[in-house]
């Protein structure tokens, strides 16, 4: 069973932002002749890559709720400039929407069990999944989604 990464997306205010960051991160990428993938760098290095490897993504939480993922592909822990040890965290370049979950903020990036881990937002039906994302957010707080 795959184990993923919860991160909070800090200055992103919906899905559709985070999935245009992404698409500006591949242009450039593209312009260089870098690999395309998404590259986050975080401080920490997770312990349990083999686990999360094993078909983990990064779940992001923008504006108090579980929003969005993408699919880790590599973890590679490195050192900065400074000699301080970061780890990027690679991964496809596919935001997938997931259905909507409050998720309180935190620091840095947690663990996140697959079995807690909310469906991706079209197996909600596509009714859901076409709704615009203010919407979405209004009938979950409602309690109606």
């Amino acid at each position: 069973m795959p184990l993923h990464l919860i991160k909070l997306a800090v200055g992103c205010e919906s899905v559709k932002e985070l999935k245009g960051w992404v698409a500006e991160r591949m242009q450039a990428a593209r312009k260089k002749g870098l690999p395309l993938h998404h590259v986050h760098v975080t401080r920490m290095t997770p312990k349990r890559v083999d686990e999360v490897l094993a078909g983990g993504s990064l779940y992001w939480v923008i504006r108090g709720e579980i929003a969005a993922r993408e699919k880790i592909i590599a973890i590679e822990p490195f050192r900065d400039r400074d000699g301080i040890g970061r780890c990027r965290l690679m991964m496809q370049p596919k935001v997938v929407p997931v259905l909507p979950r409050p998720m309180r903020a935190f620091q840095g990036w947690r663990y996140f069990a697959d079995s807690d881990a909310p469906p991706d937002l079209k197996s909600a039906g596509a009714g859901v999944a076409a709704m615009p994302e203010p919407l979405r957010r209004e009938l979950r707080e409602l309690g109606l989604l």
